[in-house]
């Protein structure tokens, strides 16, 4: 890589990281909008997790089972060298009630360029891992409940019997180009009511 392409990324970074948080977080002006905001990323957030269902089976037998289920319907990634990721979700329990409004943040750097479009749907199978994920001032990944990645060749094989983890993660939908997802780096914060 040249010099020359490491200072373009460098000055382009920070407008894809800008452009990413503020596209999805921005807050609304009003009450009204506000519910409207919520309503939608509800509805969003149900489709989403629909979708996990009809494709992963296993996803559907966790769910049932599960404390509660943290469904990012839309997470935009962006990087260029530095990148960054943000979007907001909805917790729901086993049985589809909201328990609360979440935003997942993140930020990455190293060899990467590029945007893209994904969900995340994120099974709580514990009552200690909703616990920690309500009196943690914003949860990072990696520390606290243990969490697991499933993968679709992983998802096929995944009963309520075979879970063991505190927590799975499902990231699928994935449209635009760019390498690499995790959970890595990531904060959850729950969003005021």
């Amino acid at each position: 890589m040249s010099l020359k392409s490491v200072r373009v990324a460098a000055l382009l970074s920070p407008l894809l990281i800008a452009a990413c948080s503020t596209t999805l977080t921005a807050a609304p002006t009003s009450a009204v909008s506000e519910a409207s905001s919520r309503a939608q990323l509800e509805q969003s957030a149900r489709q989403a997790l629909h979708t996990l269902y009809e494709t992963t089976p296993g996803a559907r037998a966790l769910g049932s089972k599960s404390a509660g289920i943290l469904v990012f319907p839309q997470v935009l990634k962006a990087g260029l060298l530095v990148g960054g990721s943000s979007g907001n979700g909805v917790l729901f329990s086993a049985e589809g009630k909201v328990l609360g409004y979440y935003n997942s943040s993140a930020v990455s750097w190293g060899l990467q360029a590029g945007a893209q479009n994904f969900s995340e749907a994120m099974f709580m199978m514990t009552r200690e891992s909703m616990q920690y994920l309500d009196s943690s001032d914003g949860w990072s990944v990696g520390v606290g409940p243990s969490v697991v990645v499933a993968d679709s060749g992983m998802a096929k094989d995944l009963t309520t019997t075979t879970g063991r983890s505190d927590i799975y993660a499902f990231i699928y939908g994935q449209s635009g180009l760019m390498a690499g997802l995790g959970v890595q780096g990531q904060k959850i914060t729950r969003l005021s009511e």
